[in-house]
C-alpha cells in the first residue's frame, strides 16, 4: 500500500504514528496547551462551575451537506455544554481510523475539525489516535470530551419545570438528519438542503439571563419529541404541542411524507429546546430572533398537570399521543 492510506502501523507508537499526529493533527490542532509530547493536559483555573460533557460520533457519510463527521463532533460536545448554561472552553479527541481509510479525506475531516473548534473558540487540549484492520471499524470513528464553565448563579434542569411553562424551539427540526439522509443517495433521491449543525452558544447565551429560564436541550438523536418525553418522564406532567407552530422546512416535510418519517423524531445538530415561565416566553423568542441562527425560532407548546403524555394537536385541529420512539429511523446520524 502507497502512503496515500492509513497503515496499520500508523497506529503502533513508532514512526508512522508520529508523523501522522505532528504533520496532520497537530499542524492542524496546534495550541499552547496542546503538547503532544505529553500525556496529560494542564488547563489553567477557571472561576465557576466546572461542566464536562462526552460523546462519540459515527455519523455515515463522514463528509455530508453542511459539515463533516470533524465538525459535527466540534459542534456536538459543545453544544452539550452550552444548552447546560455552560461556556465551553476545551476538548479532547480520540480518533479510531480502520485501516485503508484516504489519508487526504482524513486530512478535510481535521481540518473541518479545527475550523468548528475554532469559531466556537475551544481548544483541543489532549487527544489520542487508533488503527483498527481492515474490516473492523466504519472508516473513522470520533470520541470527544468537553470542558466549560457554567455561572454559579445559573441553576437549570428537568427539575425545575413547572406546569404553565411555555417550550419553544430556535429553527426548524429535522434539517441534518433529512441532509444525511440525501448525501447517502438512498431511495434515489438528492438535494441541496444543508445540515444544521453548528454551534447553539450564542443562542443558549441570549437565553441565559432570563430568570425564567428552566431547562433547554439540544434535540440530537431522536428529534424533539425525545425531548418531550424527557420531559414528560422526568417531571410527570403533560406535554402538549401544536403542530402548526413547529418549523420544517418544506423540502424535510416533502422527504418525510414520502419515505414515512416524521420530522420531530428527526436528528437536529444546530437547534436548542428551551422551556421557560409563560410570562418570559415573549421574550424569550425575541432574543431568539434577534439572531440569524434563531430567526425561525417558535413557541411551540406549553407543559401541564396531567398525565405524563406527548400530545400533538394536529393540522386538522384534532389531537393525537406522540409515542415514544422505539426504532431508530435513521441509524448512524451523528
Amino acid at each position: 500500500m502507497d502512503d496515500t492510506h492509513i497503515r496499520l502501523a500508523h497506529g503502533n507508537g513508532g514512526s508512522y504514528m508520529r508523523e501522522l499526529i505532528e504533520t496532520l493533527f497537530a499542524s492542524h490542532l496546534a495550541n499552547p496547551l496542546l503538547n503532544v509530547q505529553a500525556d496529560a493536559a494542564a488547563l489553567p483555573a477557571m472561576d465557576g462551575v466546572v461542566m464536562i460533557t462526552t460523546d462519540g460520533f459515527i455519523v455515515q457519510p463522514l463528509e455530508f451537506p453542511g459539515g463533516t463527521i470533524g465538525s459535527l463532533a466540534v459542534h456536538g460536545t459543545v453544544n452539550d455544554l452550552a444548552v447546560s448554561g455552560a461556556v465551553p472552553h476545551y476538548l479532547t479527541l480520540n480518533v479510531f481510523i480502520e485501516e485503508g481509510f484516504e489519508i487526504a479525506k482524513l486530512e478535510r475531516i481535521i481540518a473541518s475539525l479545527a475550523e468548528a473548534a475554532r469559531e466556537a473558540k475551544v481548544v483541543i487540549v489532549a487527544g489520542d489516535t487508533k488503527v483498527v484492520p481492515r474490516g473492523e471499524g466504519g472508516g473513522l470513528y470520533l470520541a470527544t470530551t468537553g470542558v466549560g464553565i457554567r455561572p454559579r448563579h445559573l441553576q437549570l434542569g428537568l427539575n425545575h419545570i413547572q406546569p404553565g411553562d411555555t417550550i419553544l424551539v430556535s429553527g426548524p427540526v429535522g434539517d441534518h438528519g433529512i441532509a444525511v439522509l440525501l448525501a447517502r443517495e438512498q431511495f434515489g433521491l438528492r438535494g441541496d438542503l444543508l445540515s444544521d449543525a453548528a454551534s447553539v452558544l450564542l443562542l443558549t447565551q441570549a437565553l441565559a439571563s432570563l430568570d425564567g429560564l428552566r431547562f433547554m436541550r439540544d434535540p440530537t438523536r431522536g428529534g424533539l419529541a425525545t425531548v418531550m418525553h424527557e420531559i414528560c418522564r422526568a417531571t410527570g406532567l403533560e406535554v402538549r404541542l401544536d403542530q402548526v407552530a413547529i418549523p420544517v422546512r418544506e423540502q424535510v416535510a416533502a422527504v418525510c411524507e414520502m419515505l414515512g418519517y416524521d420530522p420531530m423524531f428527526l436528528a437536529c445538530e444546530g437547534r436548542v429546546v428551551a422551556v421557560v415561565e409563560a410570562a418570559q416566553a415573549t421574550e424569550a423568542l425575541t432574543r431568539l430572533q434577534m439572531l440569524p441562527q434563531g430567526r425561525d425560532a417558535a413557541i411551540i407548546g406549553s407543559v401541564h398537570a396531567g398525565r405524563a403524555h406527548v400530545v400533538l394537536k394536529t393540522e386538522l385541529g384534532g389531537e393525537r399521543i406522540l409515542q415514544e420512539l422505539e426504532d431508530d429511523p435513521l441509524p448512524r446520524i451523528c
